[in-house]
């Protein structure tokens, strides 16, 4: 750190410090900082330049009366629909796109032929050697040509005469009789089935070789209307797996047939609980209808008395009807082997009780039972208390094999799975609790405000992450979140650009979909909220967000303006470096330069001068011969001394005294106290680049000789004339000992090294360790740990199932 002194004519350098001139024409700081301009579709009648829908904005709905049979034997759905169509936009539509989702797995599916990957070397398992040679690559239990929808009819619901209809892989045309006029409506029937899958993440079947039998997790298991709106027209996209869906609004009749030893749970509310619960499960209900804590339905004793039979053993079906109101899709679960707990509660305190409600088999014990249904209720409260309040009737979790989770109205399938013998690690349990969360909280984003999934995976993924990470943080305060956290997307950001996606990009062409539909979008919401525009003016746009489009389609631009438009913060440069982007932040704080204003008092500049003057004396060879300083010339002979040898420059004289006042009394009033007030301050000059491109605000910690420190904070607007290089001046009375860039970690800098000044060494630490045989095999956990020790030595390894 440089020390300058400046000399007193303080008219020549306040000016100089004011401002830095503005940037060389070669410099990119005005494409960063201007407006998006055309980037962002033309405001409209249909979506306003605020970010609000417009006045003409409109969304087409789609009513279904659906019956359903789980064909438990044969492992396959059979259905019926009757679907009306309502036509709520300003055109004539000829022929309506039905979502034909599970051609995925059908043979030429693009979605299959288009994976890719090679043969290594080094061999492979039969299983991989499965999925190259097969066409479906999903099942190993059923032949690949029978998956895929086999539809069987495609008729007028008044007529009854067939339609004419083209499947074109995941999609469906129907032609109709005569076109949809604006305003009206439709209706027709279609019947259909296919064999389910085995759980691929989204939806299918998780066989358990122990017992023989099938939870079934069923999901875009029926043909279903696409989107059309002022934006796409038919969003008819092909669904390739990524991508994930997108769907209208509408009412839901749905009446499941399943063996009669089956436990039903779906999206809606259950109209015949009655017909279908035993006395006691229903005694039970009626608790739980105010209780406070979850209350078990469907005990474990009953439902492994149920797992005893296998598929085809049970002696009749029952049917549970559902209805659900205002929804974009519908999804249920059944088995015999649930276990079912619910609690029906206030979730908000407005005297509105929302159930809460878990299916689980007896291999998500012991987690399942304790945490599931009170992290459901939590998510309700978290994400309704920063978006909506959540306004459907139930909320339910299931628990769907060791990992990941899906999301649909009012119903997730969720993993998390503890070991055999019931013990489970940190990172399980709060596995578990993060993605029922996540999967609960896809209620608010995508299901109410109902972003298009084919299109743009962040709407929905990055805006539920960012919540979720909020949750998370209410459920425990020290909860290990994954994503959300500045420092923890670093890695991610420093990826070579030509692996990277803009978070503006389709989600079937999206490279690295975790860290960049999920995680960055998440942590760029949490860095606008901390960092650029605080949390009040944060928590009311994104609250005015979700109100404005609860039940309606927004597109990305509607987000960015409701943001600007609610809380008065230019964001465009952000949304061009984090969302349009792929460049990261990378500060340098290059250099330090010190300044004192030189206020001509001599008693100041002569004692600084005396300082100055003995720390240049201070060197090796004058310590070493101050030892033999009396053996000099000088010292030993007298008369070679004079005037100089008894004179300090640093003597305070009166001539010097005169000297000062008479230039004080050259000064005005305001010039004096100017004066006085800086003749003990301390001027910083801070030189600092932009390295990695991405502008961000400049956040900067001042450590104080006396032990104290502070913290400066710069808008990202000080890089708006040089997004390369700038210089900043700090003024401090106090002296400061060391800067450091970013202290708090709010802006996924990806080089901390060069984020202090004078640069700070940190240690790399190696361990000692003697060479030793390493063993295979993972190790258990502490929980399992723990028990092994304790437990007795004849019952060790036996498990709970």
């Amino acid at each position: 750190m440089k020390k300058l002194v400046l000399m007193a004519g303080l008219t020549l350098w306040s000016a100089a410090l004011m401002a830095q001139a503005p940037a060389a024409p070669t410099q990119n700081a005005n494409t960063r900082f201007e407006q998006l301009g055309p980037v962002l579709p033309t405001p409209n009648t249909f979506r306003t330049a605020s970010g609000a829908p417009g006045k003409d904005y409109f969304q087409n709905r789609a009513d279904y009366d659906i019956k359903v049979e789980l064909d438990d034997a044969n492992q396959k759905i059979i259905g019926t629909e009757t679907v009306t169509y309502h036509n709520n936009s300003t055109d004539a539509l000829p022929f309506i796109w039905l979502q034909l989702d599970q051609n995925l797995f059908a043979k030429g599916s693009t979605g299959s032929v288009t994976r890719t990957g090679g043969v290594n070397e080094n061999g492979m398992s039969f299983a991989q050697l499965q999925n190259l040679t097969s066409v479906r690559e999903r099942s190993s239990q059923q032949a690949s040509d029978k998956y895929g929808y086999k539809i069987v009819s495609v008729k007028d619901a008044k007529s009854g005469k067939t339609l004419q209809y083209t499947i074109n892989q995941t999609m469906m045309r129907v032609d109709l009789p005569a076109a949809i006029k604006p305003g009206g409506s439709y209706s027709f029937n279609v019947d259909w089935n296919y064999f389910i899958t085995e759980y691929y993440g989204r939806s299918g079947m998780e066989f358990f070789a122990k017992d023989g039998n099938y939870n079934y997790f069923i999901a875009h298991w029926f043909p279903r209307l696409c989107a059309y709106n002022d934006v796409n027209g038919w969003q008819n996209k092909q669904f390739l797996g990524q991508g994930e869906f997108t769907l209208i609004f509408g009412n839901y009749k749905v009446a499941i047939t399943v063996p009669n030893d089956h436990i039903v749970g779906a999206t809606g509310e259950c109209q015949n609980y009655k017909q279908v619960l035993t006395a006691a499960q229903q005694k039970r209900m009626a608790q739980a209808a105010t209780s406070k804590s979850p209350v078990v339905i469907v005990t474990q004793a009953e439902a492994e008395a149920a797992e005893k039979a296998k598929p085809g053993d049970a002696k009749g079906k029952k049917t549970w009807v559902y209805n659900a109101q205002n929804v974009r899709d519908f999804a249920f679960t059944s088995s015999r082997k649930f276990i079912w707990d619910a609690m029906q509660t206030d979730v908000y305190g407005d005297g509105h009780k929302i159930w809460s409600m878990s299916f689980y088999s007896k291999e998500g014990n012991p987690l399942w039972g304790q945490y599931s249904t009170r992290v459901v209720e939590h998510t309700l409260k978290s994400y309704g208390n920063r978006t909506i309040k959540y306004p459907y009737p139930v909320a339910i979790s299931c628990h769907a094999t060791a990992g990941g989770g899906m999301e649909y109205p009012m119903i997730s399938f969720n993993g998390g799975r503890p070991e055999a013998d019931g013990t489970y690690s940190e990172a399980v349990k709060y596995g578990m609790i993060g993605v029922i969360i996540h999967e609960v909280g896809h209620n608010f984003f995508p299901m109410i405000v109902n972003s298009d999934e084919r299109q743009w995976t962040w709407m929905d993924e990055g805006l539920n992450t960012f919540c979720q990470y909020l949750a998370e943080k209410e459920w425990d305060f020290n909860y290990p979140t994954r994503r959300g956290e500045p420092q923890l997307i670093v890695d991610y950001m420093k990826s070579d650009k030509a692996v990277l996606s803009p978070i503006m990009t389709s989600s079937d062409n999206v490279i690295g979909l975790g860290p960049n539909a999920y995680a960055k979008p998440a942590t760029a919401l949490n860095i606008l909220r901390e960092t650029v525009m605080g949390r009040e003016l944060f928590d009311y746009a994104f609250k005015e967000y979700a109100r404005r489009w609860a039940f309606k389609s927004p597109e990305p631009a509607d987000l960015f303006r409701t943001l600007e438009d609610a809380s008065g913060v230019d964001l465009d440069w952000f949304w061009k470096g984090w969302f349009y982007g792929v460049e990261p932040v990378d500060q340098d704080l290059v250099e330090v330069d010190w300044f004192q204003v030189d206020s001509g008092n001599p008693e100041v500049t002569k004692a600084a001068a005396r300082a100055e003057a003995k720390r240049r004396a201070g060197t090796i060879s004058k310590q070493r011969d101050a030892a033999t300083q009396a053996e000099s010339v000088v010292a030993k002979d007298s008369s070679m001394k004079d005037f100089y040898n008894n004179y300090d420059p640093y003597t305070v004289t009166d001539a010097d005294k005169k000297k000062y006042q008479d230039y004080l009394a050259t000064l005005s009033e305001d010039e004096r106290k100017t004066l006085e007030t800086n003749a003990a301050t301390n001027f910083y000059t801070l030189s600092l680049k932009n390295k990695g491109g991405l502008p961000m605000p400049v956040i900067i910690r001042m450590q104080f000789e006396d032990g104290t420190d502070s913290v400066a904070r710069f808008p990202a607007e000080i890089w708006r004339f040089n997004d390369v290089s700038i210089k900043k001046v700090i003024a401090t009375p106090k002296k400061v000992t060391q800067w450091i860039l970013d202290p708090y970690q709010e802006i996924a800098d990806i080089d901390t090294e060069n984020n202090a000044f004078p640069r700070m060494a940190a240690p790399t630490r190696f361990q000692l360790f003697r060479q030793q045989q390493r063993g295979g095999g993972a190790a258990p956990n502490p929980m399992q740990q723990q028990k092994r020790a304790t437990q007795p030595a004849a019952t060790q390894g036996s498990g709970k199932n």
